[in-house]
């Protein structure tokens, strides 16, 4: 994990105004109301999915793609497919990704909540927003083995893992945590 997390420049993935605070283990702000999770968080959420090389990994919240790098360093040669519903956001991503050599990161715009069917099955789901509960749709695009991590709540957040054992998804807590709300069809609405 912390290999992958020396790879990846966070300093890039945040606003120009940011840079000085980008090595804080802090959440900072990348306008429109989102955040990059402090590194910390990052590494937590990566540890809890155990991201394999090879893995095919849903990133929903791409925000400015920081996670969506370390999940593409973890994953390689594996692919990330990463969904934003800011189209400021996921085209900002998108140049940071590219200059920086993520090429095996795919950034779409869209309804996060929904997932991105057209490419489930999916190994390991990474969301960094929180949802009212577990989206089904999501858990819907989950491969046999495969595991989620999702903060689920809206004032008082858990760190929700799901993992699917015999077609079946079995949820483990694993501690507080603060992230925006997920906005969509699964998600809250309008927030």
């Amino acid at each position: 994990m912390l290999e992958a997390m020396e790879k990846v420049p966070r300093e890039r993935f945040v606003p120009d105004e940011a840079r000085a605070y980008a090595y804080e283990d802090t959440p900072l702000s990348l306008g429109h109301g989102q955040t990059i999770s402090a590194p910390s968080m990052v590494a937590i959420m990566c540890d809890v999915l155990e991201v394999r090389p090879g893995d095919k990994v849903l990133d929903v919240g791409t925000g400015f793609g920081y996670h969506a790098a370390i999940l593409s360093v973890l994953a390689r040669p594996g692919t990330v497919y990463s969904i934003e519903r800011i189209p400021e956001l996921a085209g900002r991503a998108r140049e940071i990704l590219a200059e920086l050599g993520f090429d095996n990161v795919k950034v779409f715009t869209g309804d996060g909540s929904e997932g991105l069917a057209e490419f489930a099955p999916y190994d390991r789901i990474n969301v960094a927003a929180a949802a009212p509960k577990v989206p089904e749709a999501l858990a819907g695009q989950l491969a046999e083995a495969g595991r989620m991590a999702v903060p689920v709540g809206r004032y008082l957040q858990e760190l929700v893992l799901v993992v699917k054992k015999n077609g079946r998804l079995e949820t483990s807590g694993r501690g507080g945590v603060a992230f925006v709300p997920l906005v969509g069809k699964a998600g809250f609405k309008g927030d």
